[in-house]
């Protein structure tokens, strides 16, 4: 199995220990991962100011640097869900297609197509999940809390099977941050409440971290957790499924 890792831009300028964490887990795992160095944006923030027409140059170095592998694995929900909706080229449409049809979420990719059952990982701490908007609705790693169906929770069957590590529930367990890419730009002030409204119920519920498969929602927490000086952190899933045991 031939993996090709996509490694969003802000995750590499930002939190490249979550890009790091996500390489380490999948070679753990068995997997031949390859890290395309020319790798650029996805072209998701110019698509959501309304300037997917201007994308054309990332969708087809895109294309360029992913085709050929068994499949493509990155450690962002929201940039996943925009190749998978998103992606075209005038290039080699035929490329883009495939590409479309086998980029995973890590998350999603370790559920649905490692089917992982056990993980030698080790974080002794009280989590809790932030469940993203494009995760939940987009790419479906967890039920939505308005549909009358069987609950289920990708992130959680993951962080089940870590040692030492335990959950904290929330009362909104699916409520948006507020980040929302560009909104927290345009309607800065609902960003915010939004953010310390999920924070709260984080907090009140006593959680030590905060963990999602999206690092932009968790960078837009990040930002009010240390303005208010909060103790809470902020960890994406991967730093956590590849964290070591303790030695005895």
């Amino acid at each position: 199995m031939k993996i090709g890792l996509f490694i969003p831009c802000y995750v590499n300028q930002l939190y490249p220990n979550a890009a790091i964490a996500t390489l380490e887990l999948l070679q753990k795992l068995g997997a031949e991962v390859v890290y395309p160095a020319r790798q650029t944006c996805c072209g998701q923030p110019m698509a959501n100011s309304g300037y997917e027409h201007l994308t054309q140059s990332c969708n087809d170095l895109f294309v360029e640097n992913f085709s050929g592998f068994d499949y493509i694995v990155a450690p962002s929900a929201s940039c996943v869900l925009h190749v998978k909706d998103h992606l075209h080229t005038h290039t080699n449409e035929k490329a883009a297609t495939e590409i479309r049809g086998k980029i995973y979420e890590l998350v999603e990719f370790l559920t649905d197509i490692l089917k992982i059952e056990k993980l030698d990982a080790h974080f002794p701490h009280k989590v809790g999940i932030h469940q993203s908007c494009h995760g939940l609705r987009g790419l479906h790693l967890a039920q939505m809390s308005e549909l009358v169906a069987p609950a289920f929770s990708k992130p959680r069957q993951l962080l089940k099977m870590v040692n030492g590590l335990e959950l904290t529930e929330i009362e909104r367990a699916d409520e948006c941050c507020g980040f929302g890419g560009l909104f927290c730009i345009a309607e800065e002030a609902v960003s915010v409440k939004m953010g310390k409204d999920r924070i709260a119920d984080h907090t009140k519920n006593g959680a030590e971290y905060i963990t999602s498969p999206d690092l932009s929602c968790l960078m837009h927490m990040e930002g009010i957790l240390h303005r208010n000086k909060s103790n809470v952190k902020i960890i994406h899933i991967a730093e956590i499924l590849n964290s070591s045991p303790i030695k005895a």
